[in-house]
């Protein structure tokens, strides 16, 4: 059962690389909720489309568009035009920018135009480097950490392993998840395929945690948050049990949580 959710979150390991990483001075573009019952945002079914790429096209993004938007408009999945044009969960865009709408080569748009290395004579090219690269945890974090769930561990992080970026957190549907600090809510949505309806929360300009396949989402973006304060229900959105998918990120890079959370 857990291979099979490790291969699912695989194949958006490029996206999940560079996973918060733009959270700290930049607008969240929040996506399209599921489904709302009074404050409570719950997970839902979307139906399943096939991207229609449309080769030398792209798309200018106006204000107040979205990854999401901009997909729906062109006949593409969000997630196809994330992955096409290297945007980070929580996928933000800007106005002025502009968008393939049609898979490249390579990664990144400046990369798929560029002309490919010329060697010469017997020289050997170098490998490309490896696009997981084992996280060194900095030593030391002034946040007081709480863990954000009760249950029992039941998948660890690995530093080198795109799908294991952080600890999975057994438990029952509808039981509380608690911000693990104080900080603001900048990601409440369900737009990364994998992570089902997934909260982001900024604690300084450094540190952010993740909160995955929830249930439900209580609190919205800008929203600031206490430690210890529910911030969602548990659920299995994007998942196979009733779990919570937790991750903790410094400047970006994805840290052993369990080397910050209290001792159990």
């Amino acid at each position: 059962m857990m291979r099979g959710m490790r291969a699912h979150r695989f194949a958006i390991s490029c996206v999940l690389l560079a996973l918060l990483a733009a959270c700290g001075r930049s607008h969240v573009v929040r996506e399209p909720a599921s489904q709302t019952r009074g404050n409570r945002v719950y997970a839902g079914e979307r139906p399943i489309r096939v991207s229609q790429p449309k080769y030398g096209a792209t798309a200018l993004v106006q204000r107040g568009q979205s990854v999401y938007r901009i997909a729906t408009e062109n006949g593409l999945t969000a997630l196809d035009l994330a992955l096409w044009n290297d945007i980070a969960p929580p996928y933000i865009i800007h106005p002025g920018q502009r968008l393939r709408l049609y898979p490249g080569g390579q990664r990144g748009v400046a990369r798929s135009l560029a002309a490919p290395p010329r060697h010469t004579g017997t020289q050997t090219p170098r490998p490309a480097p490896s696009i997981i690269a084992p996280v060194i945890a900095p030593a030391a974090s002034s946040i007081g950490w709480r863990w954000p769930a009760d249950g029992t561990v039941v998948e660890t992080f690995a530093g080198g392993d795109a799908t294991r970026q952080g600890i999975d957190i057994a438990g029952k549907g509808g039981q509380p998840v608690r911000a693990a600090a104080d900080g603001v809510v900048v990601y409440s949505g369900s737009g990364l395929v994998g992570y089902g309806e997934l909260l982001i929360v900024k604690h300084n300009e450094q540190w952010l945690s993740a909160y995955g396949h929830n249930r439900a989402r209580l609190v919205n973006e800008g929203q600031r948050v206490q430690a210890g304060q529910q911030i969602a229900e548990m659920g299995r959105s994007g998942a196979m049990r009733d779990m919570l998918h937790f991750e903790i990120r410094y400047n970006g890079k994805p840290v052993d949580p369990q080397q910050y959370l209290p001792k159990r």
